[in-house]
């Protein structure tokens, strides 16, 4: 017994020092959220705690090294935070306007009362002319390009094939309209199945909207949700103005009862919803939303038809409050496979448009009017729909 404790720890050391001489690394590449006119969010993940911050500078003829740009750190309480995930907001920029940015990680090997201790220092690399860059959100703006994709489950092959399907190079931003995992048991699924993906196609430099599914509510990481992406609300439900089309992002939660085996007494989403009917209430009687002459809502879980429990609180708590809001369109996933509801179906107040796991919606949403697009990932065009203010 003495000898098998002995090489057991014996065997825990070795891994130790193995991990110890691996390279301190990225494990989430940088991704844009909730780029504003005047400030932008970056979020980045590494292996191992660090400080880590974001060095800023004009999108012009200077060389990055030209002068010591300004830093911006992650903070609480005033003190820089410590930790694996990276938030870091910008704020104060020029609206409409390109900046260059870099982001820094220095690896904590000992943080110990009055000890605190630094390894390497990792970043992207500006020193040959490439910084990353974005630019802040024009408050002018009439015409807008996006595209959406929903139900991905980890495939970040498909995912990859559905993007390069539309012209990514005059995308405005890109939405993520549900389940985009399968659950969140680790935090490294977000990142393998489309976070890094996603930062690899644009999002260093475009920012994506993100709308929870189901399954994002699911597995033992799923309450570090939030930790992945920034929103007006600090919630998964929110709103944004962009030109001429309001947003209203919702979130269904889980699609059974709360009471199902499947969520080990863990689950309470019939409160959250009726907290969340409460907020939506309160936001489309908002000048944000009444003034806007576009209107789009994204939910993953859409209502209407033969219903779940979720659909059911769905069609109880949301649809009275959208019905009476002049909605436009309605943008859902979760039954991998394309339907299209018009106005009146089920007692909806709007089109209902729900997508496929196999297409992406082009959309172009301005001049009264929004034109989708749908492609599948070879690129054929399936359908092309237009829909006009519903009022």
């Amino acid at each position: 017994m003495l000898k098998l404790w002995f090489l057991t720890i014996t065997l825990c050391a070795t891994l130790t020092a193995m991990a110890d001489e691996l390279p301190f690394r990225f494990t989430c590449l940088p991704y844009l959220q909730n780029v504003t006119d005047s400030e932008a969010t970056i979020i980045w993940a590494t292996d191992r705690d660090a400080v880590s911050w974001v060095e800023v500078a004009p999108d012009d003829d200077s060389h990055f090294y030209a002068e010591e740009r300004p830093k911006y750190f992650s903070t609480t309480l005033g003190k820089k935070d410590i930790g694996t995930m990276h938030r870091i907001t910008i704020s104060g920029l020029k609206p409409a306007t390109k900046y260059r940015y870099r982001v820094y990680s220095k690896e904590v090997t000992k943080n110990a009362d009055m000890d605190t201790r630094y390894g390497r220092t990792i970043a992207n690399d500006v020193y040959r002319g490439r910084p990353f860059r974005f630019s802040t959100m024009n408050p002018d703006e009439k015409s807008l390009h996006f595209a959406v994709v929903n139900d991905i489950h980890e495939d970040a092959e498909r995912y990859g094939r559905l993007f390069h399907q539309v012209d990514s190079a005059s995308l405005d931003f890109m939405v993520l309209n549900g389940d985009m995992v399968n659950n969140m048991n680790t935090i490294e699924q977000p990142f393998d199945g489309y976070l890094n993906t996603s930062s690899r196609l644009f999002a260093t430099s475009m920012p994506f909207y993100m709308v929870r599914g189901n399954h994002e509510t699911r597995g033992t990481q799923s309450q570090r949700y939030m930790s992945l992406y920034s929103t007006p609300t600090g919630k998964p439900y929110y709103a944004i103005r962009r030109g001429d089309v309001c947003f209203v992002v919702l979130d269904a939660g889980e699609d059974k009862p709360d009471s199902d085996i499947e969520y080990n007494d863990l689950a309470a989403f019939d409160q959250y919803r009726t907290e969340e009917a409460q907020w939506l209430k309160e936001t489309v009687e908002s000048d944000m939303f009444t003034s806007a002459p576009l209107r789009i809502v994204f939910i993953h879980v859409p209502p209407g038809g033969r219903a779940w429990h979720g659909q059911i609180e769905v069609n109880e708590k949301f649809i009275p409050i959208l019905n009476n809001a002049g909605v436009d369109l309605m943008i859902s996933g979760h039954l991998h496979e394309h339907k299209f509801h018009k106005k009146g179906f089920d007692g909806l107040g709007f089109p209902l448009l729900i997508n496929s796991n196999m297409d992406i919606l082009d959309i172009n949403a301005g001049d009264n009017a929004i034109d989708v697009m749908i492609i599948d990932d070879k690129g054929n065009l399936k359908k092309q729909l237009r829909f006009t203010p519903n009022r």
